[in-house]
């Protein structure tokens, strides 16, 4: 009887373990709505904590006015909360000034912001911008665009087979016609973490400024703007539990108070005749019209969210469960990961040989296993490995050991299903 007992508690805990998660499935309602989903698709876009959606219908519920106009109590406390975000951003992300801090649609529009008020005024003929071989397309053909129009060069840092960056190259691609790197911090598709503070002190040495696509880095654990000190640092609200249409551009004050707004229109004003127009105070000159209200206070509720989990322990999390899956599907015969740089994120990018990825999506989406297939909006880094697309597998904190193993059984499934 004390040997079952023994037995039970030591099961207890085996199965405590394996389907251990920092962050409670419970939170999110859309795995009590689907409670079979294995949902893996966390780079595309995180899943939403009940709070983030309760704030935002309480908002149009009980709180609906427009911000900054409106003089009675209603449109005071919209705005209160609305610029309230704004600092809880500050704290988060360890900004250091609240005028650094702009909201935008998101990460792409970030980049597009830095680059037509920023770099277009500056960039001339025989310029160059510098990027990487594993740029997201919204971080590269932005570039290129500007390029092509000015006359200037678009460099590419290119990368080793195992997708890290060949940082021996960079010095030769930095020079006194260098207006810009533009990097990422966690590629989308590979999951490589790139050295920025590397990066940025080999740029600022030469007195480059740096551009960091933070999109896929929001559970860093080490994530302190102040400390990377990067001059522009842009993502996204979808990937940190937050609602779409909504996202962050810190710039240091030096180049925003230099730089001419993105777009025109109203609230990004402080005064207009016929003849001229002054513009408002950084940052609101570049929010221009009625902004994504609801989306900016969901934006402030994923941030208590995340303040509430310990990003350490979910940085370990994610960790062993990315060494596991790596593990588990090497043993596939066939299989072959893209991207196998010794600092990653919990992504897996992975081809199946004689098995097209939206075929193996499709397939994995019957076993109610959520996954990304195709390029990724990285078309030149598939070029690269010389193939179409991969399967993604992304995983995040409300994951479990137990995702794993479905993921991993189903593609086993999968290879015997197709051969």
């Amino acid at each position: 009887s004390t040997s079952k007992i023994n037995h039970f508690t030591v099961l207890l805990a085996y199965l405590k373990i394996f389907n251990e998660s920092f962050m409670n499935k419970a939170d999110f309602p859309i795995f009590q709505k689907y409670p079979n989903l294995t949902y893996l698709d966390n780079a595309a876009t995180t899943q939403k904590p009940r709070m983030v959606i309760e704030g935002i219908t309480r908002y149009y519920t009980e709180e609906n006015a427009n911000v900054h106009r409106g003089i009675y109590n209603l449109s005071a406390q919209a705005t209160q909360k609305y610029e309230a975000v704004r600092t809880k951003v500050k704290d988060y992300f360890s900004i250091p000034h609240l005028e650094e801090i702009i909201f935008t649609k998101g990460t792409t529009e970030g980049i597009n912001l830095v680059a037509q008020s920023y770099i277009l005024p500056h960039l001339k003929a025989g310029d160059n911008i510098v990027i990487s071989a594993m740029e997201h397309h919204a971080n590269l053909v932005t570039w290129q665009y500007l390029c092509q129009q000015k006359g200037a060069t678009l460099r590419v840092l290119p990368i080793h087979r195992d997708g890290t960056l060949d940082l021996t190259e960079l010095d030769k691609l930095l020079d006194e016609r260098s207006k810009l790197v533009a990097i990422v911090h966690i590629s989308n598709t590979l999951g490589t973490i790139n050295p920025i503070e590397k990066i940025i002190e080999k740029a600022h040495q030469k007195n480059i400024p740096v551009l960091i696509d933070g999109a896929q880095s929001i559970l860093h654990p080490d994530l302190n703007i102040a400390n990377f000190a990067a001059d522009f640092w842009v993502c996204s609200g979808h990937k940190m539990f937050g609602p779409t249409g909504v996202g962050i551009l810190y710039a240091k004050k030096q180049y925003l108070e230099q730089m001419k707004p993105y777009q025109l229109g109203g609230d990004m004003i402080r005064s207009v005749s016929f003849e001229e127009t002054t513009f408002a105070k950084i940052p609101h000159k570049f929010e221009a019209g009625t902004p994504n209200i609801a989306g900016v206070i969901g934006l402030g509720y994923a941030i208590d969210y995340l303040t509430q989990i310990d990003k350490k322990a979910v940085d370990e999390h994610i960790k062993k469960m990315t060494k596991e899956a790596t593990q588990r599907l090497l043993a596939i015969d066939g299989l072959r990961i893209i991207g196998t740089a010794e600092h990653k994120s919990g992504i897996i990018s992975f081809v199946l040989e004689d098995i097209h990825p939206h075929d193996a999506a499709t397939f994995l989406s019957e076993k109610n296993i959520a996954v990304r297939a195709g390029n990724h909006c990285t078309q030149p880094l598939m070029d690269f490995y010389q193939i179409a697309g991969t399967l993604r597998a992304s995983f995040t904190g409300y994951n479990t050991m137990e995702d794993v193993e479905k993921l991993a059984e189903a593609v086993k499934e999968m290879q015997q299903f197709f051969a």
